[in-house]
């Protein structure tokens, strides 16, 4: 703990490093600050009954990137979802169209180039998404009537989003880095000390012995959860590298012995928020479906019925939700990592694995080692996803086939289990996918800052000798 804080203290020692964390700080409290100006024409009591009902769908999972913000409709209520999203559709169109894969083997001016690209795709994901977002709005009563409301709030919501992709791209550039991933982080944590740790203090002011159990084991499984996702996300496969001497001018250079770190787990978290999404969809579509309860045999009655038992802690939702999140992994790393492009690569520069030959049957080799990485990343990705969800929604033991109804009674009378069918009802910070974020994002940050105090002479955060990977180190 003493290296660690004088690692703290180094930081305000160096002048430039200082000013890179204030500076990120007060961009930090800008952010906040908007979070807490709502977009004008918004009835704030409806809105709050609205969430109400639609918590659970697809507008959940962009309010935790939004930070909070899409809940209460502010002025970053879209937060950076949309930025994000035309940065993934632009990384999919570059195996798609050879001009923005020729723009990404450009350096750095093409890195410019598709940055600009992504920039006005992200204004018009904006258009669309705000223009439905006012529309909403107005069916469920939270906003005014009429044209004026739906340009205001998509002139609105628009602009904060720019604002606050210039935020994440100065924090970028002026402050410690990791711009957009620091926002999002940002607005994941704030909610801890206001609505997820009262929770747990409430169920500990109770006096019943199982929920300081319950809060107890929580606590126990969330430290294992981070300690296990940190180990992964450092974790690498060394492919060793060997490149042959050759002549260039008067000089023989090469024969250097180097390997090619391959992550266990490429796709980050983006296969868990693809998954998520796709499962909120008819939550979200049962919103815009009209229901009569007087006539249940109608179509909207019969779908309402039954989508309204699949749900988090249903074991036909979470065997979908695992495998999306399985497909998603693949489908997401083999358009990221291209096996054939780097042995190509390799082959050019003059390198090549031992004991293989240069070419395909390295492309081979290399997809046999990235399916295997991939088969344990996306069961990774399944555990830390699945757990914190059984969790919080608990896990209905009784629609299990054949074994369901009793053991469902079994659990039910067994003291300490009467939780599994209906969860610890905790909110969702303390998922699966918040973790993933907090994780990753944390761990980048004090890459990056340990690797400041490592060039400046100063130890870092683990001592002389000692690094902290980040996930794209």
């Amino acid at each position: 703990m003493e290296k660690f804080f004088a690692a703290v203290r180094n930081m305000f020692t160096v002048p430039d490093l200082r000013k890179r964390i204030l500076f990120t700080l007060g961009m930090l409290a800008v952010y906040r600050f908007g979070a807490h100006i709502t977009a004008p024409g918004v009835d704030r009591d409806q809105l709050k009954r609205v969430w109400q009902e639609v918590g659970s769908t697809l507008l959940g999972v962009l309010d935790l990137f939004s930070g909070g913000n899409f809940q209460t409709i502010s002025i970053f209520a879209l937060g950076v979802t949309p930025y994000i999203t035309a940065s993934i559709i632009l990384q999919l169109m570059t195996t798609v169209f050879p001009q923005l894969k020729k723009l990404q083997e450009e350096g750095e001016a093409g890195r410019q180039k598709i940055n600009q690209y992504t920039r006005y795709l992200t204004v018009v994901l904006c258009l669309f998404q705000t223009f439905i977002v006012a529309r909403w709005l107005q069916a469920n009563q939270v906003g005014a009537g009429g044209p004026g409301f739906i340009l205001t709030t998509m002139l609105t919501l628009t602009t904060g989003t720019i604002f606050i992709m210039w935020l994440g791209e100065q924090i970028t550039e002026r402050g410690i880095g990791n711009g957009i991933s620091l926002l999002i982080f940002a607005g994941i944590v704030i909610g801890l000390p206001t609505k997820g740790v009262p929770q747990v203090f409430e169920r500990l002011r109770s006096g019943d012995t199982f929920a300081t159990i319950g809060v107890i084991a929580m606590v126990a499984i969330l430290v294992g959860l981070i300690a296990f996702i940190v180990y992964v996300e450092t974790a690498r496969r060394k492919v060793p590298i060997s490149y042959a001497k050759r002549h260039v001018g008067r000089q023989l250079v090469g024969g250097q012995q180097t390997n090619m770190p391959i992550k266990i787990n490429m796709g980050g978290v983006i296969p868990v928020i693809f998954a998520s999404s796709v499962l909120a969809i008819p939550q979200t579509v049962l919103q815009f479906i009209p229901r009569d309860p007087n006539n249940t045999a109608s179509l909207g009655s019969r779908v309402h019925t039954f989508f309204q038992g699949f749900h988090g802690g249903d074991p036909y939702y979470e065997i979908f939700f695992a495998s999306l999140i399985i497909l998603f992994t693949f489908f997401y790393i083999t358009i990221i990592f291209n096996v054939e492009e780097v042995a190509d690569n390799l082959r050019k520069h003059g390198g090549f694995v031992p004991g293989i030959r240069p070419g395909r049957n390295t492309a081979e080799f290399l997809n046999t080692i990235l399916t295997r990485l991939t088969t344990v990343g996306a069961l990774y990705l399944v555990f830390v996803a699945l757990i914190p969800q059984i969790m919080l929604s608990g896990f209905n033991v009784g629609r299990l086939p054949l074994v369901g109804t009793g053991l469902e009674d079994f659990v039910s009378r067994t003291p300490g289990l009467g939780w599994i069918p209906r969860g610890m009802g905790y909110q969702f910070y303390f998922g699966g996918t918040s973790l993933l974020i907090l994780v990753g994002v944390a761990m980048d940050t004090v890459s990056q800052i340990e690797a400041q105090l490592v060039m400046r002479n100063y130890e870092g955060f683990f001592g002389p000798g000692s690094r902290l990977r980040g996930r794209r180190n």
